[in-house]
């Protein structure tokens, strides 16, 4: 009950070498699928962890395993693991170990793949600070997390210390219904955990997709929410705290329409030279076509 999702990257060569670079935990999930994930995992001590990734060597091994892989284990509240899978291929989440590693696993799946021998040994592997990444959907948190197809009319990524943008997507591209509906990650270091959780609700709010939904505000929510600060994570952490969640927003909706409602609609906007450009703010009233 309420377990933890604890996973490991291994980097395996051919020549027998195996190296674990540490956990990343996984625990924030929808319908099975992780939204935020983050490493180190604040569910893990040393010793924990050393066992951990032996148990996850163990496993490559056994298998003859080569490559860049993910081996995954459920973790309890009386800190028994238990193994779940291996993901045998580079994971979405990879941008937290490379992070905090300072290692790059796509670089060294090329190397593997050349036949070259890895020159990492497991006390060359140090985690340095935090990592958070959050999963860009075009989902609509507001219809039960629909996919939220159409065009991108306008994009604007969000910049500053420590945040790391991998994506797919740009002003008037298509998002398809027919794919997976992830169009970006977001991925936030810090030298402590706090901090790289306030640098990404930061780089979530200056975050702008207009012309679909996405759930960019849900994460934020998340990343807010008390339990999450103080690392209290299961899997069961959003289905759990959706309704909630779901509500505080709306009764932000609510009251942003209010004080619009109360506005003079004829004010002119004045629009500081020290900030960005922002459509909502900027360009009057306008709808899309």
């Amino acid at each position: 009950e309420y377990p933890r999702h604890i996973e490991f990257q291994i980097l395996a060569g051919h020549h027998g070498h195996i190296t674990p670079l540490n956990e990343r935990e996984c625990s924030i999930q929808r319908r099975h699928q992780k939204i935020i994930e983050e490493s180190p995992s604040t569910a893990l001590d040393p010793e924990l962890r050393r066992k951990m990734g032996e148990a996850a060597k163990k496993v490559i091994a056994a298998s003859h395993y080569t490559n860049a892989g993910t081996v995954e284990f459920m973790l309890d509240q009386d800190r028994n693991f238990y193994f779940l899978e291996v993901n045998a291929r580079i994971q979405v989440e990879h941008p937290v170990t490379e992070l905090v590693t300072g290692f790059d696993l796509v670089k060294a799946q090329i190397q593997i793949a050349a036949g070259e021998r890895l020159k990492l040994s497991q006390d060359e592997i140090h985690s340095r600070g935090h990592a958070i990444e959050c999963r860009i959907y075009a989902e609509d948190p507001h219809k039960n997390f629909l996919p939220s197809p159409g065009r991108i009319v306008y994009l604007k990524e969000p910049q500053g210390p420590g945040l790391r943008i991998d994506s797919g997507i740009y002003s008037g591209c298509e998002v398809s219904p027919y794919y997976d509906p992830i169009l970006s990650k977001l991925i936030a270091w810090g030298q402590t955990r706090e901090e790289a959780r306030i640098r990404a609700i930061a780089g979530l709010k200056d975050y702008t997709i207009l012309g679909i939904a996405t759930i960019i505000p849900f994460l934020i929510r998340i990343l807010e929410d008390e339990d999450f600060k103080k690392g209290n994570l299961h899997t069961r952490f959003v289905d759990e705290k959706l309704t909630r969640l779901n509500q505080l927003q709306e009764e932000e909706i609510a009251a942003i329409g209010f004080v619009l409602a109360r506005a003079n609609r004829k004010e002119s906007l004045v629009i500081s030279a020290r900030r960005c450009f922002d459509p909502w703010q900027d360009l009057g009233p306008w709808s899309l076509l």
